[in-house]
């Protein structure tokens, strides 16, 4: 496998998440978000969306890591990431959802880039602008979690799921955005959690080779 990443991409990181928990091997292609590599005549031959990640098997490239994350699911089923049952699985995949599309869209690069390149915000209206989305996704999340006794150690019992793979890159950004994280202490005991296992550790932006 071959996996096109970049150390501070979200979408990316759910990937390495899912593959190092699943046991993986991928040689890992960085493609550098900040510097406009996605944008690159070689890489949209790979991904015409100029958009990471993007998971080469067989010679087949697979693009959007919720699509990459249930490619995993499907095609090694274990451990798995998914419950065994429907409702299990509607949740974990709606607790995703929450993550994946309706808070990771409001505060991509793409999205801060366009605030200050179009609409002339300088970055402390950028970065009131993250602190709402996120205090606004989180407390969806955070009530998620608590109201219906489904959570236990993870997301979704004593097992990373999907769910987690998608939460713990939304905290790395949260925090980097200095967002107070105080109001949701089940999210954070989850995060918190998931950061105690190799799989997590190995795929954080940090211990990524392109790292700066």
């Amino acid at each position: 496998m071959e996996l096109y990443t970049y150390f501070r991409s979200s979408a990316a990181f759910r990937v390495r998440i899912a593959l190092n928990l699943k046991g993986l091997a991928y040689s890992a292609h960085t493609i550098h978000l900040r510097k406009s590599e996605q944008r690159a005549p070689d890489y949209l031959a790979v991904n015409p969306q100029g958009l990471v990640p993007t998971l080469v098997v067989d010679g087949q490239r697979l693009t959007q890591s919720l699509a990459i994350l249930e490619y995993l699911e499907e095609r090694h089923p274990a451990p798995a990431l998914l419950p065994a049952d429907a409702i299990g699985r509607a949740r974990v995949r709606a607790l995703a959802d929450l993550v994946a599309c309706e808070i990771h869209p409001l505060n991509n690069l793409r999205t801060l880039d366009y605030l200050r390149t179009h609409l002339g915000q300088d970055e402390a209206g950028i970065a009131s602008w993250y602190r709402h989305w996120i205090a606004d996704g989180l407390e969806k999340l955070e009530a998620a979690l608590t109201q219906d006794g489904k959570a236990g150690t993870y997301c979704h019992g004593e097992q990373p799921t999907v769910a987690d793979c998608c939460l713990v890159p939304q905290i790395f950004n949260a925090q980097r955005f200095d967002s107070d994280l105080s109001p949701y202490p089940k999210t954070m005991r989850v995060f918190d959690a998931c950061m105690k296992l190799d799989a997590f550790q190995r795929a954080q932006p940090s211990a990524q080779p392109d790292a700066e």
